[in-house]
C-alpha cells in the first residue's frame, strides 16, 4: 500500500481525536487559556481550535513512540517501514477510541 494513505489516517484519526475527545479537550483549553492569553487576541474560539490543535498533534506524538521503538529494536536505519507505519496506525487509532462515539454521533 502507498505510505500516503498511512499518513492520511494518521492524520485523519489525529483530528477526530482533537475535535471530539471530552477527556483530553478541557485540559488543553485551561493549559492554553493560562498560557497563551494575549496569543489568540482573547478569542474563545481560537483558544478553543488552538487547544483542540495541541490534542491532535499530541495523539500523533504519543502514538508515534511505539513506531519508533519499534523501528530501533528491528534496526531499521533508512526509513519508516510498513510495519512501523501498521504500528503508528494503530496506536492512533486506539487513542481515538474515546473520540470515536462522538465523531459518529455529530455524523460528519
Amino acid at each position: 500500500m502507498d505510505r500516503t494513505w498511512y499518513y492520511i489516517g494518521i492524520a485523519a484519526f489525529g483530528m477526530i481525536n482533537g475535535l471530539f475527545n471530552q477527556a483530553a479537550l478541557p485540559p488543553a483549553y485551561v493549559f492554553v487559556k493560562v498560557l497563551a492569553p494575549a496569543l489568540l487576541f482573547g478569542s474563545e474560539s481560537l483558544t478553543l481550535m488552538f487547544a483542540s490543535l495541541m490534542v491532535s498533534t499530541a495523539t500523533i506524538i504519543v502514538a508515534g513512540i511505539p513506531a519508533a521503538l519499534y523501528e530501533r529494536f528491528t534496526g531499521a536505519t533508512t526509513d519508516s517501514t510498513e510495519a512501523s507505519l501498521w504500528v503508528w496506525l494503530a496506536g492512533t487509532g486506539l487513542l481515538t477510541l474515546p473520540a470515536v462515539g462522538n465523531f459518529l454521533e455529530i455524523k460528519l
